[in-house]
């Protein structure tokens, strides 16, 4: 475990979120078994990080209540699920970034699940990747505009600056009227939050895995 890491998970404690480490996506999904207790009722927001270690499957193997989105079939049922995730057991999911600082920085647009990060969930576990670790605040956003959103809006098909350009437009000259980001009804920048010191200890637990996980 390097410096960073480590600086990391003492600030992520010290905040009163509960740091892990793991050396690889396998050691996560292992335990990820432990913080997840069989017959919970269980969701996660949109992750590539969470495909990536094998959660859903993991979750679909019939010990748990999956709530789960992708079985929704039309919009009103994804509504619904979105609201039933709030009294959930336990939340899964990724973070946009992990600042030094120990903060979690995310961005979403429908807000689903930033809201369930927040408030709503008895446990919430984010499963993050080592490339997404930032100094500070500034980074995370930073982050976000150049690599997550415009990777995140090619996969989900949006139709976006960031997803033609690989950059948010508020980073370039070219279009003044925009420099606080695009007006695309696309747009998945739309809702931000900052998870810092919280009031639950260790409700937020963050293992940090050491591999390049999502985006």
């Amino acid at each position: 475990m390097n410096e960073k890491i480590e600086r990391t998970m003492k600030m992520l404690e010290q905040n009163y979120m509960k740091p892990y480490y793991c050396e690889n996506r396998a050691e996560a999904l292992e335990l990820l078994k432990t913080l997840i207790p069989k017959g919970a009722a269980v969701s996660h927001g949109g992750s590539v990080t969470l495909k990536e270690i094998g959660a859903p499957e993991l979750l679909s193997n019939g010990d748990y209540k999956y709530l789960d989105r992708s079985k929704c079939k039309t919009p009103e049922e994804t509504q619904a699920l979105y609201r039933e995730c709030f009294s959930a057991d336990v939340f899964l999911t990724s973070s946009n970034a992990v600042t030094e600082n120990g903060e979690l920085y995310n961005v979403d647009g429908n807000a689903n699940r930033i809201s369930c990060i927040a408030f709503g969930p008895k446990s919430v576990v984010a499963v993050v990747g080592v490339n997404k670790i930032v100094k500070d605040l500034d980074e995370a956003a930073y982050r976000i505009k150049t690599i997550a959103a415009p990777k995140n809006t090619v996969r989900l098909g949006l139709d976006t600056y960031c997803a033609k350009a690989g950059k948010c437009v508020s980073l370039t000259t070219e279009c003044p009227e925009m420099s606080d980001g695009c007006h695309s009804p696309d747009r998945i920048c739309c809702s931000y939050l900052v998870s810092g010191q919280q009031r639950v200890k260790d409700r937020i637990k963050v293992i940090i895995v050491n591999e390049e996980l999502g985006y």
